[in-house]
Order: C-alpha cells, then sequence, then structure tokens
C-alpha cells in the first residue's frame, strides 16, 4: 500500500513574504478604528432620542477611537509622511487609498462632534458633525476587513465575505460596550440592543467563514489566533448576556458587561490578525486551495463539455 502524499514545498518554505505588520499595531488599528466608527452610529442614534450622555460619551469614544487608531497605522507606517503621501491620489481600486481617505474625513467630523458637545458651543455644527461622522462610521468599521481581504494572506482572502462581517459586528459591541461602561442605566436601553445585535453577527459570521474555508480555518480554531477567537466568543457571549439581563437594572452590571465586551472585541481584531499571518508561514494553505480549485474547475469543465455532446 502506498501511503498518502503529504503537502511540502521547496525546503519548507514559505510561498508567500509574511507581512511586515506588527501585531499591537495593525490590530490596534483594527480595533480601535471599528469602534470609533460603530461609536459615531451609536451617538447619532442616542442623540436623536435624547440620552445626552451616552451620546457624549458614544462620541468622545469615537473621537478618541480614530485618533489612536490613525496614530497605530502612522506607527507601524514608520513615518508620518508615508500616511500623507497615501492621500496624494484616490484610487477607488485601492482599499489603503480608500481607507486613507475615509480616515481623513471621519476623524475631523468625529473629533468636532466630540469637542461642540464636550464644550457645549456651536451646537449646530456639532449635530452636523454628528451626522457626517454617523455616515460614515459603518464604512470606517468595514473597510479594514476589505483591506486585509484583499492581500494575498489566505487566511484573510479566503473569507472575504464573511470578514467583513465579523468586524462590523465585533465594532458594534466595542461600541455598545463603551457605552454601557460609561451611560446610566436610564439611557443605556440602545447599547443593550446593540451589543446583542453585534455579538450575534459577529459569531454567526465567524462560524460561517470556519465552516466555508475548510482546511484554511484551522487558523482560526488552533494556535494563537485560535486561543484569542476562543476568548472573544466566550465575552462576548457572556457580556451579552449581562447585558441584555441586567445592565438596565445594575450600574455596576452595565460597567461589567461593556468591559467584556469591549475586550472581546479586542480579542477578535488579535486573533484574525495571528490567524492570518499563520496562514501566510505555512505553505499548504496556499498552495493546497489553489489546486483544489483548479481540479474543481477542471472536474466543471469536463462535465459541460460532456453535457454539450
Amino acid at each position: 500500500m502506498v501511503p498518502d502524499a503529504e503537502f511540502t514545498s521547496y525546503y519548507g518554505r514559505p510561498v508567500l513574504n509574511r507581512p511586515a505588520w506588527q501585531p499591537v499595531n495593525i490590530a490596534g488599528y483594527f480595533f480601535l478604528g471599528g469602534l470609533a466608527g460603530a461609536g459615531s452610529v451609536l451617538a447619532a442614534g442616542a442623540e436623536l432620542t435624547r440620552r445626552p450622555v451616552m451620546a457624549r460619551a458614544a462620541k468622545t469614544a469615537s473621537a478618541l477611537g480614530v485618533a489612536g487608531s490613525a496614530a497605530a497605522l502612522i506607527h507601524d507606517l514608520g513615518r508620518p509622511g508615508r500616511f500623507v503621501n497615501m492621500l496624494r491620489v484616490f484610487k477607488p481600486t485601492s482599499p489603503m487609498s480608500v481607507g486613507s481617505w475615509l480616515l481623513a474625513a471621519y476623524g475631523p467630523a468625529a473629533g468636532t462632534a466630540a469637542l461642540c458637545d464636550l464644550g457645549g458651543r456651536l451646537p449646530r455644527v456639532g449635530r452636523a458633525a454628528t451626522l457626517g461622522a454617523a455616515l460614515l462610521g459603518p464604512a470606517v468599521a468595514s473597510y479594514t476587513a476589505v483591506l486585509a481581504a484583499d492581500t494575498a494572506v489566505p487566511g484573510w482572502h479566503e473569507g472575504y465575505r464573511e470578514l467583513p462581517f465579523v468586524f462590523v459586528g465585533s465594532a458594534a459591541s466595542a461600541a455598545s460596550g463603551t457605552a454601557l461602561a460609561m451611560s446610566p442605566t436610564a439611557e443605556n436601553g440602545p447599547a443593550r440592543s446593540a451589543a446583542l445585535a453585534g455579538t450575534a453577527l459577529e459569531n454567526a459570521a465567524m462560524k460561517a467563514m470556519e465552516r466555508r474555508l475548510g482546511m484554511v480555518a484551522e487558523v482560526y480554531r488552533e494556535g494563537t489566533g485560535g486561543r484569542y477567537l476562543r476568548a472573544a466568543e466566550a465575552l462576548s457571549v457572556a457580556g451579552a448576556a449581562c447585558a441584555a439581563l441586567a445592565a438596565g437594572r445594575s450600574r455596576l452590571a452595565a460597567a461589567v458587561s461593556g468591559a467584556a465586551l469591549v475586550a472581546a472585541s479586542a480579542c477578535t481584531r488579535l486573533g484574525v490578525f495571528h490567524a492570518g499571518m499563520a496562514s501566510a508561514e505555512d505553505p499548504k494553505y496556499t498552495v493546497v486551495p489553489q489546486r483544489e480549485r483548479l481540479r474543481r474547475r477542471a472536474r466543471d469543465g469536463q462535465e459541460d463539455r460532456e453535457e454539450r455532446t
């Protein structure tokens, strides 16, 4: 009996060059940008429903989040001038170019909304900035997933369908967690609803992605990425349950559930980052799926030819 062949590459070397991104910088860029974008949507909703403390908390968190996200990106780039250089042109087919312009437009809007609210001045300008930030918020919360999926890293590229939904759900969890921790119980109803919706979306999208990815999904279940993602799932479910059952009555429960949700979102971004890096380092995650796609196309082509004849 001949044993099954095992995949090997040339001297076991990776097929892809590992991205030179640092975990804290890029995972922080993903996490803080998501928190900011979803927070602006939550802030606009809170302001429209006359929840001033929650609106102020969400605006402040969004302004600080986008500032931290931009700082993390610039730190990873090495020089601030490199970020400025990305604004010289606008290329709709480049997620990095679109993302840079999104940050350039969203950051001033989120900052203006927070400053006007905290200072109690220029209310009309503040409302306009709040609305503008809310309109850009969903794109800010999701474009980093498109940016990651646009790379050749198998763990990210293969998950291009579900990864934006994972990031949006994670962003909603982070923003709602921040609002729960910083708002009175009388105003945190929308944050509790957002926590449940964000947790459900994130975990459902992650499970769907793992089912579809086949062998590549191993990087999301094993190693450093798997550990972070298991922690994220446990924290998000616990935080959402606490938010639904007790955060509307207890200020302490709201703070605890909020902290759990924020931690879950951070773990999700770290888990996705490390899973992608693991998939880039092991050549089988690049070559084996490619061979399977080629065999499937050849089989489909043969079936089409047989049907025509």
